[in-house]
């Protein structure tokens, strides 16, 4: 089976086991990239290629280190494959996956068409969708755009995406919530999100 060309971006999350974790869903799923922005921990070993350190967390290097082990323990080698790159500022990654393809190709130009199609995943009771004016998609039910490259955005363990991140997404999908709980960990709701894109469309 062929797979989709699906990027993910990780808008501040703090935990340096949710990220290894989503290293290793990512591997699974065929992500093409992830991208680790904000206070998002980075990994110490990535690949060449494709790695950008958060400069910020590797000022003490036996700090950086320790921390990245707990990457690495979660991750399980996904981390030194999975093309990454870190960015201070989520919002310009957006924007530029929205209106440039992976090559970076000039505004205007007919690879430029070619963006991603921006999926943020986050859920909001009611009455805070009604104001900030956000119609939340099942995920399950969500219709995957064929031939279309996606970028999924996944926001902080506590606060979720800002409405500043919200603005930039095409779509906003949620994954239904069963229980007593209002939602699933991170890493495991990043999981459930990219095998639907995956496999649909």
């Amino acid at each position: 089976m062929k797979a989709k060309n699906i990027t993910i971006v990780l808008d501040n999350i703090r935990s340096r086991e949710n990220v290894g974790s989503i290293f290793r869903t990512a591997d699974g799923a065929g992500v093409t990239k992830i991208y680790l922005c904000g206070i998002t921990p980075t990994p110490e070993v990535g690949s060449p290629k494709f790695e950008y350190r958060n400069s910020k967390q590797i000022l003490n290097s036996k700090f950086q280190i320790q921390n990245s082990d707990k990457i690495a323990k979660t991750a399980l080698g996904a981390e030194k494959w999975v093309p990454w790159e870190y960015r201070a500022k989520t919002w310009q990654v957006l924007r530029e996956l929205k209106v440039k393809s992976l090559k970076h190709a000039p505004y205007g130009s007919e690879a430029s068409c070619s963006g991603f199609k921006v999926v943020g995943l986050e859920r909001f009771d009611k009455l805070t969708a009604s104001k900030l004016k956000i119609r939340q998609k099942n995920i399950f039910k969500y219709k995957v755009p064929k031939n279309k490259k996606i970028a999924l955005v996944v926001g902080n363990e506590v606060k979720g995406l800002s409405p500043k991140i919200l603005k930039y997404c095409d779509d906003v999908v949620h994954i239904p919530m069963y229980g007593r709980k209002e939602s699933l960990n991170v890493a495991v709701a990043a999981g459930v999100a990219l095998y639907v894109l995956t496999n649909r469309g």
